[in-house]
């Protein structure tokens, strides 16, 4: 017992150290991102060309034909992050300026990991209408738009109705970014297990915006959705909760679709005999118990997600007999980390100027995810690649962007050699002009 506390008060103390640093560290730099020029800029004279009077006659060629726009301008790698701070990580509804430093570092990451260029855009509206309405009016400045931290439901309104309604790549990382990575960890466990996806149980605890799309890419990739059990704060989802008709469309939708048994009750009922539990909920310790994990199949796979304290800590559920175990901490083996998806995912989708992120993009880039863990070696500790493994980012957007050509939603048409390379020098660029600048700070 003692030696399990000093292992516990080590762990905590290594997770506490980032925390200690982030204010002192974020107040020296006052931000993490900016602007700078990418042009070449000699003399006083270069102005003539890139601003007025030059510039003019590069508008009036994008009167002429719009999609020059992605010739003339940085479009082409543009990105809009927007939020409205409701959901600010777990820590709630913050509000917009709390949500900065948040998208300002997921910018840094969309950079380094992705070569794209993203604005942090946090926005002093909370209705689904006007972040719709926003979203529809910055439109004509970028070539993709990531909805970040915004509350559920509302979430699922408002990139249903952006995918409708707009012609460039919208996605909600939250959403789909989760439910990705998810998936390509999954692929290989089940694979160690020796288990098929059409004929495993999955409990699902917690039925926000991560899980439901989990379970939609789940059910996509071959799992039967009936075969699914999704708790919420109130107990199993079932066609008896007739509480959810009619308000809160994605839910109710799952009542009827999954849990083929009917079963009722909480955590401990959804779990028993289940060969998989992807929990995505309150961060604990303590939410999901050691007799849940003892119920569950033999080889169980356990996805405990939640930030900064994990539904169950990992040495706990493999002595109560699960066989692998993943967590969304890098502290621990078998990180989901979303930063694996968004970068790779973005890049490829912006590469073939794609119209949008379908969830067979997704379901691709989780397939290549899964195939660079693979060809490296997977065990019970590596299911799963992690962001220092540079080659996978290239790897995974020519992946997207081969399926967004496939499915005729691509503006452009390249090879899969030239996809890679080109998102491989563009990535390669952009870190090169990270480390320079780091040089000189």
């Amino acid at each position: 017992m003692g030696d399990r506390i000093e292992k516990f008060k080590k762990l905590l103390e290594e997770a506490s150290k980032p925390v200690k640093a982030a204010k002192g560290r974020h107040a020296k730099y006052r931000g993490k991102i900016q602007i700078l020029s990418k042009v070449p800029i000699s003399t006083f004279e270069d102005f003539a060309v890139w601003y007025t009077p030059g510039v003019g006659e590069v508008a009036k060629a994008i009167h002429k034909n719009k999609d020059s726009v992605y010739e003339y301008t940085n479009r082409w790698n543009s990105v809009a992050i927007v939020s409205d701070g409701t959901r600010n990580l777990g820590l709630g509804d913050l509000g917009a300026e709390a949500e900065l430093p948040v998208l300002e570092g997921k910018a840094l990451l969309f950079k380094f990991l992705g070569g794209v260029d993203a604005f942090p855009l946090c926005i002093a509206a909370k209705g689904q209408e006007e972040i719709i309405r926003f979203v529809e009016w910055i439109k004509p400045s970028f070539g993709g738009i990531n909805l970040e931290d915004i509350a559920q439901p509302k979430c699922f309104h408002v990139l249903d109705e952006l995918r409708k309604n707009l012609d460039i790549p919208v996605w909600h990382d939250d959403q789909q970014g989760t439910a990705t990575v998810t998936l390509a960890g999954l692929i290989n466990a089940l694979n160690l297990v020796g288990k098929k996806a059409r004929e495993i149980t999955v409990s699902l605890i917690g039925a926000g915006a991560a899980n439901i799309t989990i379970a939609r890419f789940l059910a996509a990739y071959g799992v039967k959705i009936g075969n699914m059990i999704i708790v919420d704060r109130t107990g199993i989802l079932h066609a008896g909760r007739e509480e959810l008709r009619g308000g809160y469309k994605e839910k109710w939708e799952m009542c009827l679709k999954s849990n083929r048994e009917g079963r009722t009750g909480g955590i401990a009922e959804a779990m028993k005999g289940s060969d998989v539990c992807i929990a995505a909920s309150a961060p604990g310790p303590g939410i999901i118990k050691r007799s849940d994990v003892a119920s569950m199949a033999s080889d169980a796979i356990i996805f405990a997600l939640a930030n900064p304290i994990p539904e169950i800590w990992p040495w706990e559920a493999k002595k109560a007999g699960a066989r692998i175990v993943a967590t969304g901490r890098s502290d621990f083996p078998n990180q989901i980390n979303n930063s694996l998806g968004f970068p790779g995912i973005f890049r490829g989708a912006l590469d073939v100027r794609a119209k949008a992120i379908t969830d067979e993009m997704c379901i691709a880039a989780a397939k290549e995810l899964a195939r660079v863990a693979e060809e490296k070696g997977i065990h019970e500790k590596y299911i799963i690649p992690s962001m220092e493994e540079v080659e996978l980012f290239p790897r995974e957007a020519a992946a997207v962007a081969a399926k967004a050509m496939e499915q005729g939603i691509a503006g452009i048409k390249l090879g899969k050699k030239e996809l890679l390379d080109n998102a491989a020098k563009i990535i390669q660029n952009a870190r090169a002009q990270i480390e320079l600048l780091t040089k000189a700070l």
